[in-house]
C-alpha cells in the first residue's frame, strides 16, 4: 500500500527508533527520571532535560517552559481548561474557531458545562480566520483566544503572530495548537507573544504517546493541573516521565529542524506532481486557501463521488475523509461545514497527506489510481450521469 495519511500520524523515523532503544533495557538509560538517589535516575533525568532543551530551542523558548504530556490532545486540555479554571475569577469567556481540532472543541464543550462561555468563530470560505472577526468577538470578560496554527484537515495556515499580538493588545492570553506545524514552519516565541503552544511527537516521525505544552514564564502563565499524582513537570502534569519517548521526540524534532527547508520543498514538489495527474478531472476542487497552506496536506472534493466509496475502492492507498479523531463518526467534516461547504460536497471530499517517505513514484501512482476510481464511481452514479 501507499501511505498518504501523514496528517493522521507518521511512521517513526529509523534514526528516532535507534535513539529510543538506548533508553529501554538494563544496559541503557532506563531509570525513573524522578529517582534522585542513584545514578540510574540521574542519567534518565539528564536525558530528559537535554531533550527538553532541544525541543525548547526549536521554539526559541526556555527549557523550563516545556511541559511534557502524553499527547497533543492532553496538551490542549491542559492549556485550555487549566488556564480558564485558574483565572475564572477574572473572566468566563473564551474565543476559538469552528475549525479547531476536536481536542480543543471538546475541551471548550467541557468548560461550557462548568459555566464558561465560548465564542466559536466561523472562518472565511477559504478557512482563514479574519482578524476583524476575532476583534469583534472580544468582550470585557474574555480571557483566552485559542486558534490552531495549521488545520489538520486542509493544511490552511493561520497568522498566529498577528492573532497573538491582537490578544496582547487586549490583555488576553493566546494558545495555539501547533501539532501540524511544528518542525514544518518556523516558530519563535520570543518574536511572537504566544502564551501556550501544543506539540505532538507522532506528527514529526517521533513516537506516539508523547506531546508537550509550551507555557510562557515571562510573564508567567498560570494553569490548574489536570492530572494529579506526584507534582511532576513543575506541578503541571503528574506521571512518571517516559524517557525513551521523550528522547525519541527530541531526536525527531532535531531532524525536522535540520531538514525543514528541504522537506518542505520536497512536499511542494510532491503536491505539484500529484495535482498534475489530476488536473483534467472535471469538477475537482481544492478545499481551503491555496496560498496560505502547508504543501503536504491536500483536501480535495470530487463532486458526485462518495468519499467513503472512493476510499474503499482505492484498496492500494491509505488516505482518509478527514481527521483521524472523527473518522468513526461517519459524519461530514466539521471543518468543511464551518467553511460553508455543503454536506454533499463535504461528503465528496478526501484528505491526502504526504510525508518524508513519500516518493514521486508514489504520488503519481496514487493520483492515477484515484483518477481511475473517480471516473468509475461517477459512471455508476445516476445523479452524476443526469448532471
Amino acid at each position: 500500500m501507499i501511505y498518504l495519511d501523514y496528517a493522521a500520524t507518521t511512521p517513526v523515523d529509523p534514526r528516532v527508533a535507534d535513539t529510543m532503544l538506548q533508553y529501554l533495557t538494563l544496559d541503557g538509560i532506563f531509570g525513573n527520571p524522578s529517582s534522585n538517589t542513584h545514578e540510574f535516575g540521574f542519567a534518565a533525568f539528564e536525558a530528559v532535560e537535554k531533550a527538553r532543551a532541544d525541543i525548547a530551542a526549536m521554539l526559541n523558548a526556555d527549557p523550563k517552559e516545556i511541559v511534557f504530556t502524553s499527547s497533543g490532545t492532553e496538551a490542549d486540555n491542559l492549556a485550555i481548561k487549566g488556564l480558564m479554571q485558574f483565572h475564572h475569577n477574572n473572566g468566563k469567556h473564551l474565543i476559538t474557531s469552528k475549525t479547531e481540532h476536536k481536542a480543543v472543541l471538546d475541551s471548550c464543550a467541557a468548560l461550557e458545562k462548568q459555566g464558561f462561555e465560548i465564542s466559536y468563530l466561523k472562518p472565511q470560505a477559504d478557512g482563514l480566520i479574519a482578524l476583524e472577526t476575532i476583534q469583534a468577538a472580544i468582550r470585557p470578560d474574555t480571557l483566552l483566544i485559542s486558534i490552531m496554527h495549521v488545520n489538520n484537515e486542509t493544511g490552511v495556515i493561520q497568522d498566529i503572530d498577528a492573532i497573538a499580538k491582537l490578544a496582547k493588545q487586549h490583555g488576553l492570553y493566546f494558545h495555539t495548537d501547533a501539532a501540524q506545524s511544528f518542525g514544518k514552519l518556523p516558530i519563535d516565541v520570543q518574536q511572537s507573544p504566544i502564551d501556550l503552544l501544543t506539540l505532538a511527537s507522532h506528527k514529526i516521525y517521533g513516537p506516539k504517546g508523547i506531546g508537550a505544552l509550551y507555557v510562557r514564564h515571562k510573564p508567567r502563565v498560570r494553569l490548574v493541573e489536570q492530572i494529579s499524582g506526584g507534582k511532576h513537570e513543575s506541578g503541571l502534569r503528574s506521571g512518571t516521565l517516559p524517557t525513551h519517548q521523550i528522547a525519541g521526540f527530541a531526536r525527531a524534532a532535531n531532524i525536522m529542524q535540520q531538514d525543514m527547508a528541504s522537506e518542505q520543498a520536497h512536499m511542494a514538489h510532491l503536491q505539484q506532481q500529484f495535482l498534475a495527474v489530476l488536473q483534467d478531472v472535471p469538477k475537482m476542487n481544492i478545499n481551503g486557501n491555496r496560498e496560505h497552506k502547508l504543501p503536504n496536506i491536500l483536501n480535495l472534493c470530487f463532486s458526485g463521488v462518495d468519499n467513503e466509496a472512493l476510499i474503499a475502492s482505492c484498496t492500494v492507498l491509505a488516505f482518509s475523509a478527514g481527521s483521524a479523531c472523527t473518522s468513526a463518526t461517519m459524519s461530514a467534516s466539521h471543518v468543511l461545514q464551518a467553511m460553508g461547504i455543503s454536506n454533499e460536497q463535504a461528503n465528496s471530499s478526501v484528505r491526502i497527506s504526504f510525508g518524508r517517505f513519500t516518493t514521486e513514484e508514489n504520488v503519481i501512482s496514487a493520483a492515477n489510481t484515484i483518477k481511475q476510481h473517480v471516473a468509475r464511481l461517477r459512471q455508476l452514479s445516476p445523479l452524476w450521469q443526469a448532471s
